[in-house]
C-alpha cells in the first residue's frame, strides 16, 4: 500500500520512489492484470466499455510504473537500478508476448470489430482497435503453437541483447577519460570547454583537465583543439566504443550482440510471413515497400552527393592552401571544417554562446510555442524530481491545465548520452469519465553550468532542444481520449519526427531568433552582424551533412532488409560498403560505429533510420506554409495545432499532412531549405 509506484498519483512521487520499489510494483501490476485478462478475452458480446476501455486502463497503470523505472534508469544509471531494471524487463517482455499471443482476446477484439456497434465509434476508437488488430498479427497470434513458442522465446532474447547492447554503450563511454596536467595540451579549446574539463576532473578529484567521450566533452576536442595527437586520440576512442579494438578493445564488445539481435530480427519477421525485418518494419509505418524507402534515399544521395562532394573539394583545398596540410584524417574534418567556416562567415559555435544562456532560450522557446499554439508555460515548482538540476513545468490554456513536462537538461555521471522525449502519463479518458492529462519527460545532455557561470549553449544545442520540444508538443498538446491513438501513440514511425524537425525552423528565423537569443551578461539581443553570418552559415557543408544521415539510414535499411541466416551480413562490412558508394570522407580501418549505433540496435529505429529524412521532408514542407503566411501567423498555428498535433494517432498521417498542408508533401522545400538545389549540384 505505500509503493509510490502503485499509487493512482497525478503525478510521480520521485521523492519516494527507491529502487526496492521497483520489482514489486510490476510483480503487482502484471498479477493485477493477468487476472482480469482472463475475464474480458471471455465475454461474447464484447463493447468498447466492456473489452477496449477495460484493457486502456491494465495498460496505463502499468505503464505509469515502468515509464518511471525506465527513465530513472536512463538519468539515474546505477548497478542496482541496472539489475532490477532488467529483471523487469524480462517479465514485461514475457507479459508482452502471452498479451500479444492471447488467441481469446484476439478473437474477442474481432468480435468488437465486426459488431454493429463498431461503426457507432468515432475514429480515434475505431483506428485504436484496428491497430490493435494489426498489433495481434505481429505478436504472433496467428501462428501454431510451437511457433508461438519460438517468437516468444526470440522477443526475450532481443529484450536482453538491445539492452545489452545499451549497457555496453554507456559503460564504454563512462570508462575512457584522459586525464591532462599541462593546460598547453588543450591549446585551441575555448574556455566553455576548458571549464567543463576543468570541472571533470574536480569530479574525479584530480588536477588539471579530463576529457571524457560524452558529447559536450568530446565534441569541442574534435572542433577546436589544435593538437591533432589529442584529436586522433580522442577520435579512436569515440568511434571504437563496445567494439574489440581500441584502448577498451574487447571490454565491451558489441559485435556479436549485434550479429545475435539481426539473427533474431529475421527469424521473427520470417515466421510473420515478411521477408526481412525491413518489411515487417514498414507494416507500422508511411512508407509502403522496401522498394520506396530505398528509392527515396538513393534519390536523395543522387542531389545531395554532388553537393558533398564539392564542399569536400573545398575543405581539402582551404587545408592545404591555408595549414598545408596535404592529408585529411577523420579527426582532422571537424577540426579544419570549423577553420574553413570561421574564414568564411567569421563566424563559429563559440562566438555565439554568450547569446544563448540556457535559462534565457528555454523562456524564449516557451514564448515561441505560445504564440504559435495560444499557450502558458509556467515552472511548477511543487512537483518533486528526480535531481536537482531537473524542472517540472505546467502548460496551460487559459485557465485550464493541459499537461505537465519535465526538462532535464545537463550531462552528468550514470545518464544516458544522447537527447530524447518520453511519455510518462498519457491523455486519456478513462473508467470513471475523468480525463489524465499527458505528461512527458525531455530529456538532453549539455554542458552543465560550472561553478557560478551559467550554461551558454550551441545553437546546435538550441536546435536539439527545440528538436525534443517538438516531440513533447506532439505528445502533450493532444485532443484525443483514447490512450492507444493519443500523442505520438499509434503514429506512424516515419511520420513521428515531423512535429520535432518542424519546430527546429523556429532557431534560424530574425524574429523567433529574438525571443531566444539574449547576451548572458548584458541581455543584448543577438546583433544583427552576428545574426546575418548565422543565417550566412546555416548551409555550410550541408551536402556533407545530408550524405551523412544518409550513410546511416541506407546502412541500417540495408542491414535489415538484405540480412539472411545463410549469408548473415556483418554490420562493419555492410558500413564500409554503404560508405564506399556514398560517403565522400574517408574513415580508418579502425573505426567500428555500428557498434554504439544505439538507435538502431537499441532504440526504436530498426530499419527505420530513414525515419529523419522521410519526416525532414514533410517538415520542411509543413514550414514552407509559414514562410508564405508569416512564421507566428495564427491560422496557420492553428491549423498545424489542429490538424497535427491535436491529432496523434487518431489518422493516418498522410491524411492528417494533406488536411493541413492541402496536398501530399514534395521534396523540393527541403532540398531549397538546405540549399542542395539542382543548380548547386
Amino acid at each position: 500500500m505505500n509503493n509510490p509506484l502503485l499509487s493512482d498519483d497525478l503525478l510521480p512521487r520521485f521523492d519516494h520512489v527507491r529502487v526496492e520499489h521497483m520489482e514489486p510494483a510490476i510483480d503487482q501490476i502484471l498479477s493485477d492484470n493477468r487476472m482480469q485478462i482472463q475475464d474480458l478475452a471471455a465475454q461474447s458480446e464484447p463493447t468498447w466499455e466492456t473489452l477496449f476501455q477495460p484493457m486502456q486502463a491494465l495498460d496505463d497503470r502499468l505503464n505509469n510504473a515502468w515509464s518511471v523505472i525506465s527513465h530513472l534508469n536512463g538519468v539515474m544509471n546505477s548497478d542496482e537500478l541496472r539489475d532490477v531494471y532488467k529483471r523487469c524487463l524480462e517479465k514485461l517482455t514475457e507479459y508482452g508476448t502471452e498479451l500479444s499471443q492471447n488467441t481469446e482476446l484476439c478473437n474477442a477484439y474481432k468480435r468488437l470489430a465486426d459488431s454493429p456497434a463498431f461503426q457507432e465509434l468515432d475514429e480515434a476508437q475505431r483506428k485504436a482497435i484496428n491497430n490493435t488488430l494489426r498489433d495481434f498479427h505481429l505478436g504472433g497470434v496467428d501462428l501454431p503453437e510451437d511457433q508461438k513458442k519460438q517468437f516468444a522465446d526470440l522477443s526475450r532474447e532481443l529484450a536482453e541483447l538491445t539492452n545489452r547492447f545499451s549497457d555496453n554503450v554507456l559503460d564504454a563511454t563512462q570508462h575512457w577519460f584522459k586525464h591532462i596536467t599541462d593546460e598547453a595540451e588543450l591549446a585551441g579549446l575555448p574556455q566553455s570547454a576548458l571549464d567543463g574539463a576543468r570541472q571533470a576532473a574536480r569530479q574525479r578529484d584530480l588536477d588539471g583537465f579530463v576529457i571524457t567521450l560524452d558529447f559536450p566533452s568530446f565534441f569541442p576536442v574534435m572542433t577546436y583543439a589544435d593538437n591533432r595527437e589529442l584529436r586522433r586520440e580522442v577520435y579512436e576512442a569515440f568511434v571504437t566504443r563496445a567494439s574489440d579494438v581500441g584502448p577498451d578493445g574487447g571490454h565491451w564488445d558489441n559485435t556479436p550482440v549485434m550479429a545475435e539481435i539481426l539473427k533474431r530480427r529475421h527469424q521473427q519477421s520470417q515466421l510473420l510471413g515478411f521477408d526481412s525485418y525491413a518489411e515487417r518494419s514498414l507494416a507500422t509505418k508511411m512508407a509502403r515497400s522496401v522498394d520506396e524507402v530505398m528509392q527515396f534515399l538513393q534519390e536523395l544521395a543522387a542531389k545531395s552527393r554532388p553537393v558533398a562532394v564539392q564542399e569536400f573539394g573545398d575543405l581539402k583545398a582551404f587545408a592545404k592552401d591555408e595549414f598545408g596540410v596535404d592529408e585529411l584524417e577523420a579527426w582532422d574534418i571537424g577540426y579544419y571544417s570549423e577553420k574553413m567556416r570561421q574564414a568564411r562567415y567569421d563566424i563559429s559555435p563559440e562566438t555565439l554562446r554568450p547569446w544563448f544562456p540556457a535559462e534565457t532560450v528555454v523562456n524564449g522557446l516557451f514564448r515561441v510555442a505560445e504564440r504559435l499554439f495560444d499557450l502558458t508555460i509556467e515552472p511548477d515548482t511543487g512537483v518533486e524530481t528526480w535531481h536537482k538540476d531537473v524542472t517540472a513545468y505546467r502548460i496551460r490554456r487559459g485557465d485550464e491545465t493541459i499537461a505537465w513536462f519535465y526538462l532535464d537538461m545537463y550531462a552528468r555521471k550514470g545518464k544516458r548520452g544522447g537527447a530524447w522525449m518520453a511519455d510518462c502519463r498519457v491523455r486519456w479518458r478513462n473508467l470513471r469519465g475523468s480525463l489524465q492529462l499527458p505528461v512527458a519527460f525531455l530529456t538532453c545532455n549539455f554542458t552543465p553550468p560550472v561553478d557560478d557561470k551559467p550554461a551558454l549553449l550551441t545553437h546546435d544545442e538550441v536546435t536539439t532542444l527545440f528538436h525534443e520540444f517538438g516531440h513533447g508538443l506532439h505528445h502533450m498538446l493532444t485532443q484525443v481520449e483514447v490512450a492507444d491513438v493519443s500523442g505520438i501513440n499509434g503514429v506512424a514511425w516515419d511520420a513521428v519526427e515531423l512535429p520535432s524537425q518542424f519546430l527546429e525552423n523556429w532557431c534560424w528565423n530574425p524574429e523567433s531568433l529574438g525571443l531566444i537569443a539574449r547576451h548572458h551578461e548584458t541581455g543584448e539581443p543577438l546583433p544583427q552582424d552576428l545574426l546575418d553570418k548565422l543565417l550566412a552559415a546555416k548551409n555550410f557543408q550541408s551536402g556533407m551533412q545530408m550524405v551523412r544521415q544518409l550513410e546511416f539510414s541506407l546502412f541500417d535499411f540495408r542491414l535489415h532488409s538484405e540480412f539472411t541466416p545463410e549469408t548473415p551480413v556483418n554490420p562493419l562490412d555492410m558500413y564500409r560498403q554503404v560508405r564506399s558508394e556514398i560517403a565522400v570522407t574517408e574513415t580508418p580501418e579502425f573505426n567500428r560505429f555500428p557498434n554504439s549505433f544505439s538507435h538502431i540496435f537499441a532504440g526504436g529505429y530498426a530499419a527505420g533510420y530513414y525515419s529523419y529524412k522521410w519526416a525532414e521532408v514533410l517538415a520542411a514542407d509543413a514550414f514552407s506554409l509559414f514562410e508564405e503566411n508569416g512564421i507566428f501567423d495564427p491560422e496557420t498555428g492553428h491549423a498545424f495545432l489542429h490538424n497535427i498535433l491535436e491529432r496523434g494517432g487518431s489518422r493516418e498521417p498522410m491524411e492528417l499532412f494533406k488536411a493541413f498542408r492541402g496536398r501530399e508533401p514534395e521534396v523540393d522545400a527541403l532540398l531549397r531549405q538546405t540549399g542542395i538545389t539542382d543548380d548547386a549540384a
